[in-house]
């Protein structure tokens, strides 16, 4: 009787905290039967264009975990505190330009005709269900609270991973915030945390949304999957085209490289400038991220004007060392002769006037 007891005590502790609110809930209703009537939804789940295994043939889950848990190369963390610079993030903007502020990861503001983006914002200690699990931000990273957050026009949140919908930060964000733009199923989570549904606008791939006459957003077709507890690819995972009469610029999420980015380039760009993941990558999942020499691929098949790439910088979620993504990207561009941007954490930077070179990352 004891060990049944215990049992029935074990099982109502992991159905109370896997229901707890930061799992967020999956779609049910009218929003479940949206994403059912998707032309990529089958077999009970969302589809990327291209068939998309978590890891190679042959690989096994096993053999993920041992190299993930004995294989970290020892610069996986950063021997001091990185450099970052303080910006006043409610400052009125400098020019007619769009100014972006990156924050480490896929965190970053996009100021543009006097409208305020947020992309992706994680500012919590670690980018999982609770703090005691993973990878814990950089030193020096954490520069900048949720609460600095004021006057956010348009909240974006491309898919429902822990390092790109962070409950903690958008309980202090969203509420404060005039719309959110996100991929559709993303919705549920948000109106479980008390979310206004008003303000929730979720897009499927290629559909378009106009926030006023001078801002559209567009979702496109990434290459990822989704999930924060058990169930898989029940809401879609996005890029967004944003729009408006002077700029276009490319807003990437996660993806794995694939033919999506030349189809994206040619219906949409040319970009003035593409965000662009380069992080996190390893030979054991090549699939669902890009490693860095196809993140300039991309931006070229986007016909990028400037890539900044974004996906690093503040998380260990692979096994490389932390700097590796900007050296190989960096050199990369170079030889592709693709302009690259890569802003100290907190800098504010005039998008076709400033031009940031320094190789901080090596300090």
């Amino acid at each position: 009787m004891i060990a049944v007891y215990t049992l029935i005590v074990l099982i109502l502790i992991f159905l109370i905290v896997t229901n707890l609110p930061v799992f967020g809930r999956l779609p049910k209703g009218e929003r479940l039967n949206s994403i059912h009537h998707l032309k990529n939804y089958r077999n009970g789940a969302l589809q990327n264009i291209s068939v998309t295994p978590m890891q190679p043939e042959g690989v096994s889950l096993f053999t993920i975990i041992k190299k993930y848990f004995f294989g970290k190369h020892p610069n996986k963390i950063p021997k001091k505190a990185l450099n970052f610079i303080k910006t006043d993030l409610n400052k009125a903007p400098e020019s007619n330009s769009p100014e972006i502020v990156w924050f480490g990861h896929s965190s970053y503001l996009i100021t543009i005709n006097n409208k305020r983006i947020l992309v992706d914002p994680v500012f919590s200690e670690t980018p999982s269900p609770f703090s005691f699990i993973g990878s814990k931000a950089f030193p020096g990273t954490n520069f900048v609270k949720a609460e600095a957050f004021l006057n956010i026009d348009v909240l974006v949140v491309t898919h429902d991973h822990y390092d790109h919908l962070d409950y903690k930060s958008i309980l202090k964000i969203a509420p404060q915030v005039k719309n959110i733009v996100t991929s559709i199923g993303v919705g549920s989570h948000l109106e479980r945390w008390g979310i206004d549904t008003h303000k929730i606008n979720e897009l499927c791939w290629e559909q378009s949304i106009s926030l006023s006459d001078d801002l559209e957003f567009t979702a496109v077709c990434a290459r990822h999957f989704t999930g924060r507890k058990f169930k898989r690819n029940q809401t879609l995972w996005s890029a967004f085209v944003l729009k408006t009469p002077n700029y276009k610029l490319f807003l990437g999420g996660d993806s794995g490289y694939d033919v999506h980015f030349k189809k994206i380039g040619d219906d949409y760009g040319p970009f003035d400038i593409a965000f662009l993941e380069c992080g996190q990558y390893n030979e054991l999942w090549p699939f669902i991220h890009m490693f860095p020499e196809q993140t300039v691929q991309a931006a070229i098949e986007l016909n990028a004007k400037i890539l900044m790439p974004v996906h690093w910088g503040k998380f260990s979620l692979s096994m490389h060392p932390w700097n590796e993504p900007a050296e190989r990207v960096t050199l990369a561009a170079e030889k592709q002769n693709l302009k690259i941007i890569i802003p100290k954490l907190g800098e504010r930077v005039v998008l076709n006037k400033d031009f940031p070179s320094e190789k901080w990352w090596l300090d």
